[in-house]
C-alpha cells in the first residue's frame, strides 16, 4: 500500500475530500504516517520537514535493483566474515553526521516533472546530483540472523534509508540492500500515538502543531488575523513560529516572521475568519 492509496482509503472512510499526508513512505514500509483532514491539510507542511526515525534490518551480501528486498538480486558477494563489531566501526565512521547522498531512481523525487520511480520502471536512469543529509544517529543494533544486521536511523527529512544500506554494503566492500523497514516517528510524534488505518483517530487541529510557541490571541490579534494583517512580534516573546490559538485552543493561524520585522500569517484557518 502507498501512501496515496492511504489517502484514498480515509477519504471514503471519512467522507473527506480534503486530506494529504506529510512524509511519503515506500510501499513495502510500515510505520507512521502523518495525515491532514479537512482545513488541517494547510498545517502539513509545518511538518513535511522533521526529522525522523527508523528501524530496518540491512541484509549482507546481496544488492538488488530496487535497493530493497523487492527488488531483482544484481550483484551478490560472499560477506560471512563481516563482524558486528566491524559494521559499527564503517557506520560510525563514514554514516553519521553531515553526509552526501545521491537519490535512488526508486525514490518519489521529481526530475523535469517525472517522478523517478516512474523512469524507472520504462528502464531510464538519469544523473541525480548529491545531496547534503543529516544522520543524528545510526545505532547496529545487532545480527538477527547470519548477515543480517538490525539497526535504528534518526535523520533529517529527505534521507533514504535504502541508498544508506546500499552504500553501507559496498563501503564493507561488498554489497548490501534494505528490508523490514518500518518508520517510528515523525519529529514528535511517535509510534505509540498512532491508529491503525481501520480504526483511525482523527486529533483536533492543535495536534498538528503542538510543538510550536503558542500564542492566546486577544481581540486586536484576531481581528489582525481575520484580516491577513502583520502583528508586532514583540507581542510574542517566544520562538518562531507561532501558533495563535483562541480561548479554547482553536487553532486560528500560524504566523512567521517577515522581512518587514513584523510577524505574517503564513496559514490562516476557516474559523478565524468566518
Amino acid at each position: 500500500m502507498t501512501s496515496h492509496d492511504v489517502v484514498n482509503v480515509l477519504r471514503k472512510q471519512l467522507g473527506e475530500r480534503r486530506i494529504g499526508h506529510a512524509g511519503t513512505l515506500d510501499p513495502d514500509a510500515t510505520g507512521v504516517l502523518l495525515v491532514g483532514v479537512g482545513y488541517v491539510t494547510r498545517l502539513l507542511t509545518f511538518l513535511s520537514g522533521l526529522d525522523k526515525t527508523y528501524t530496518a534490518q540491512v541484509v549482507l551480501g546481496s544488492a538488488t535493483s530496487t535497493l530493497d528486498s523487492s527488488g531483482t538480486v544484481t550483484a551478490t558477494h560472499d560477506m560471512s566474515s563481516i563482524t558486528i563489531e566491524e559494521v559499527r566501526r564503517v557506520v560510525d565512521e563514514n554514516f553519521v553526521g553531515k553526509i552526501n547522498q545521491v537519490p535512488p531512481m526508486v525514490s518519489a523525487l521529481k526530475v523535469d516533472g517525472v517522478r523517478l520511480h516512474e523512469l524507472a520502471r520504462q528502464g531510464v536512469e538519469v544523473e541525480r546530483a548529491s545531496r547534503e543529509l543529516t544522520v543524528h544517529s545510526f545505532k547496529v543494533l545487532g545480527m538477527s540472523a547470519p548477515g543480517v544486521v538490525d539497526v535504528e536511523v534518526h535523520c533529517s527529512s529527505g534521507t533514504y534509508i535504502r541508498s544508506l544500506a546500499d552504500d553501507l554494503g559496498r563501503a564493507l566492500g561488498g554489497s548490501a540492500h534494505l528490508r523490514n523497514l518500518r518508520r517510528i516517528s515523525i519529529g514528535g510524534f511517535l509510534q505509540r500515538e498512532c491508529s491503525s488505518l481501520e480504526t483511525a483517530v482523527v486529533h483536533p487541529p492543535i495536534t498538528a502543531v503542538r510543538t510550536m510557541s503558542r500564542i492566546v490571541a486577544d481581540d486586536e490579534m484576531k481581528t489582525r488575523i481575520k484580516h491577513g494583517r502583520e502583528i508586532e512580534i514583540e507581542k510574542f516573546g517566544s520562538a518562531a513560529p507561532w501558533v495563535l490559538v483562541d480561548e479554547q485552543n482553536a487553532v486560528l493561524a500560524v504566523y512567521e516572521p517577515s522581512m518587514s520585522g513584523r510577524a505574517k500569517p503564513s496559514v490562516v484557518m476557516a474559523n478565524a475568519v468566518a
